[in-house]
C-alpha cells in the first residue's frame, strides 16, 4: 500500500516533466514500481501497476479506459521482467540486466500498442501513426525506460535500507554484492546514466 501511494505520488510529480510530441508524458513512476518488484517480486510490481492505473483513471487522468490500459501495459512491461530477472540474480549485474530487459520489453510492447490504439485515441490515420513509430514512440519509450532505470539504480539501495530499518521490507541480500559497502563506481555509473537520459528528455522535448 505504501509503495502504491509512492507510485501515485511519482505519477503526480511526473506532470512537471516535459511532454514529447505534445501528448506523450515522461513518467518516473516506473522507478517506484521497479523498486517494489525488486523487493517483493514481479507479481507485486503488477499489482502496484494495476492499482495505480485505476486510481489515476478515476482521479487525474482525462484519457479514460484507453489511457488506463496503456499506463498499465507500460508499467508492467518495464517493471515485471526487471523484477523477475532480479529475483533470479540478486546482484548489481542482475539489476542492470533486468532493467535493460525491462526497457526492451517496454519499448516493444508500447510500439505495438501505440500502433493499435493511438489511431483510435488520437483520431489519426494509422499510416500517420506508423510513420511516428520509429521517430517518436521508439525514442520516447527508450528514453523513458532509461530514465527510470537510472533512478532505480540510484534510489534502490537507500530506499530499501530505510524500509528495512523501519521493518517495512524483508531482510534479504541487497543489490550490492558486497553487502552494504558503498560503491562509488556504481554510483557514478548510475549518475552518468541519469544525466544522459535527462539530457535526452530535454532533446526530445525540444528544450535544447
Amino acid at each position: 500500500a505504501m509503495l502504491t501511494a509512492l507510485t501515485y505520488l511519482a505519477m503526480l510529480i511526473s506532470n512537471v516533466l516535459p511532454k514529447i510530441a505534445g501528448f506523450l508524458q515522461m513518467e518516473i513512476k516506473g522507478t517506484v514500481i521497479a523498486i517494489g518488484g525488486f523487493l517483493f517480486g514481479p507479481l507485486s510490481a503488477a499489482v502496484i501497476s494495476i492499482v495505480v492505473a485505476f486510481i489515476e483513471m478515476f482521479t487525474v487522468s482525462d484519457t479514460g479506459i484507453i489511457g488506463c490500459v496503456m499506463n498499465l501495459l507500460a508499467a508492467c512491461a518495464f517493471a515485471c521482467p526487471a523484477a523477475f530477472i532480479y529475483q533470479k540474480m540478486r546482484t548489481r549485474k542482475g539489476a542492470v540486466i533486468g532493467l535493460t530487459v525491462g526497457i526492451a520489453a517496454l519499448t516493444v510492447t508500447m510500439l505495438l500498442w501505440n500502433y493499435l490504439i493511438t489511431p483510435i485515441y488520437m483520431h489519426m490515420d494509422r499510416s500517420v501513426v506508423a510513420a511516428m513509430l520509429p521517430t517518436v514512440f521508439l525514442p520516447f519509450n527508450l528514453v523513458k525506460g532509461g530514465l527510470n532505470m537510472a533512478l532505480t539504480l540510484i534510489l534502490y539501495k537507500p530506499v530499501v535500507t530505510a524500509l528495512r530499518k523501519a521493518r517495512l521490507a524483508p531482510e534479504r541480500e541487497g543489490m550490492a554484492s558486497g553487502g552494504d559497502r558503498f560503491d562509488a563506481g556504481f554510483l557514478l555509473f548510475s549518475l552518468a546514466l541519469l544525466a544522459t537520459f535527462a539530457l535526452l528528455v530535454l532533446v526530445l522535448a525540444g528544450k535544447i
